[in-house]
C-alpha cells in the first residue's frame, strides 16, 4: 500500500487544494457543503436533473453509488460538466482512506481528474461555452455524471481525442512534459531514463522523450516482462526489469556514457542506482517516491559528474507560475493534434463497478491509467 501512497500524480493538486481550504468550503455538485480546488461552470437550471455519484460516506470504506440531485446556481467562474470519462490518480484513494494531507470530511465524491461535455457556464466565463468537449481537474467529485469546476482548470480537447484518452491525459502528460522540457532541458539525441515506466506519468515520459524529444535511446526500468513488453511497445527503446535485473549495468551495457537525463518516481534503491548511472552534466529528476523510501542524495555523485539532481513538482506551478503550468498543457495537447503522442489506458470500469477498479489498481494489475466511464 506505501506504493499507492507515494506514487506522483496525487502530488500535483495539493497546492491547489490547500489554497482552497484555506479559504472555506467550497460547493460540490453533492447538494453538501464539500472542499473543492476547482467548481466547473452552469449557467441556471430550469427542471431538476438527477445524476450518479460514488461517494465516500467514511474513510477505508468502499464508495457508494447515490443518486443526486442538480440544483446549484453557478458563482464567479464556474463551469457546470457531464462527465463521460474520470481518471483514477493516486490522489484519489489517499483521500479515500483519510490519508491525504488536507483531510476532506466525509461525506464526499473523490476524484480529481475528468473529462465531458460543458453544461453550463457561469455569466462572466467568456471562453468556453457550452456543448464544448473538455478536460479538467477539481479536487473532489470526479467520480460523478455532474460536476462544477473552475474555469481556470478546464482545457478544451479536440474532436479526435476520446474521453477516456482525455481523463487519461492532463495529469500524465503535464507533469512529465514539464519534467523533461523545463526542469530537465531535455535534448534531441540525448539517453533518456524512465522509472516506473509503465505508470501513467512514465508511460507518458517515455511518449514524449521517443516521439516528440527525439531522443536517440529511450531506456525505461518498470516490475515485470509484461510491463517491459508493453513499454517498449509505446516507444522505449529498451525495457529494464528492475526485478531480476540491475539497474546501472544494464544501463551502461545499453549507454556506456550513462543516462543524461533520469525520470525517477520510484525512489529508495532504484534512486541510488539511477545516480549511479547518470552521464557527465546528466540531470536527475525527482519525481515521486513510489517505493516508499525518500533517498538521501550523495553529493560527491554530483560533484564529480557536474550532474544536477532536479525536484519536479508539477501542481505547484498552477500556484507559483500559471503561465508555465497552462504552457506544458498547451504543449502536450499541440503535440497530440500533431499525431506525436497518444494517451494509454489500460481498463475501464463503469462508475457501478467503481471499487473493483480501486482493487484492480491495488492488485498491481494496471498499466498506464484506469478509468472510470459514466455512460
Amino acid at each position: 500500500m506505501s506504493s499507492l501512497i507515494r506514487c506522483p500524480p496525487e502530488r500535483i493538486l495539493r497546492p491547489l487544494m490547500k489554497s482552497y481550504l484555506a479559504g472555506g468550503a467550497v460547493k460540490n455538485t453533492h447538494g453538501s457543503s464539500s472542499h473543492g480546488f476547482a467548481n466547473l461552470i452552469p449557467n441556471r437550471v430550469s427542471s431538476k436533473r438527477f445524476y450518479r455519484a460514488a461517494v465516500c460516506t467514511e474513510f477505508g470504506k468502499p464508495l457508494e453509488i447515490e443518486k443526486r440531485e442538480s440544483e446549484e446556481e453557478l458563482s464567479s467562474g464556474e463551469v457546470r460538466v457531464q462527465v463521460s470519462a474520470s481518471g483514477i490518480n493516486f490522489g484519489d484513494l489517499l483521500m479515500m482512506l483519510g490519508q491525504y494531507q488536507v483531510k476532506v470530511p466525509p461525506p464526499f465524491t473523490p476524484g480529481s481528474e475528468f473529462a465531458g461535455t460543458i453544461l453550463e457556464v457561469a455569466e462572466d466565463v467568456e471562453n468556453l461555452k457550452p456543448g464544448m468537449r473538455v478536460a479538467g481537474s477539481v479536487t473532489t467529485g470526479a467520480f460523478s455524471e455532474e460536476v462544477i469546476g473552475n474555469s481556470a482548470m478546464l482545457w478544451q480537447i479536440p474532436e479526435s481525442m476520446t474521453f477516456e484518452e482525455a481523463a487519461s491525459f492532463i495529469v500524465a502528460y503535464g507533469t512529465a512534459f514539464m519534467g523533461l522540457k523545463r526542469r530537465a532541458n531535455i535534448q534531441a539525441g540525448e539517453t533518456v531514463l524512465v522509472t516506473a515506466a509503465a505508470g501513467a506519468t512514465g508511460l507518458a515520459a517515455v511518449d514524449l522523450a521517443s516521439h516528440v524529444f527525439e531522443s536517440s535511446t529511450v531506456i525505461g526500468a518498470c516490475g515485470s516482462e509484461e510491463k517491459c513488453e508493453l513499454i517498449k511497445q509505446r516507444g522505449a527503446h529498451h525495457a529494464i526489469n528492475y526485478t531480476n535485473e540491475e539497474v546501472k549495468s544494464s544501463v551502461m551495457d545499453i549507454s556506456p556514457h550513462g543516462a543524461d537525463v533520469i525520470f525517477d518516481a520510484v525512489g529508495g534503491k532504484i534512486f541510488k542506482e539511477c545516480l549511479r548511472s547518470i552521464a557527465w552534466e546528466g540531470r536527475l529528476l525527482v519525481v515521486g517516491f513510489a517505493s516508499g523510501e525518500i533517498p538521501k542524495i550523495p553529493a560527491n555523485h554530483l560533484l564529480v559528474k557536474n550532474a544536477s539532481a532536479v525536484g519536479l513538482y508539477w501542481g505547484a506551478y498552477a500556484m507559483q507560475d500559471r503561465h508555465t503550468f497552462d504552457w506544458s498543457i498547451q504543449e502536450c495537447m499541440r503535440h497530440y493534434k500533431a499525431g506525436k503522442i497518444n494517451p494509454y489506458y489500460s481498463a475501464t470500469f463503469s462508475l457501478d463497478r467503481i471499487n473493483d477498479a480501486f482493487q484492480f489498481i491495488k492488485d498491481r494489475k494496471s498499466t498506464g491509467k484506469v478509468v472510470i466511464t459514466m455512460r
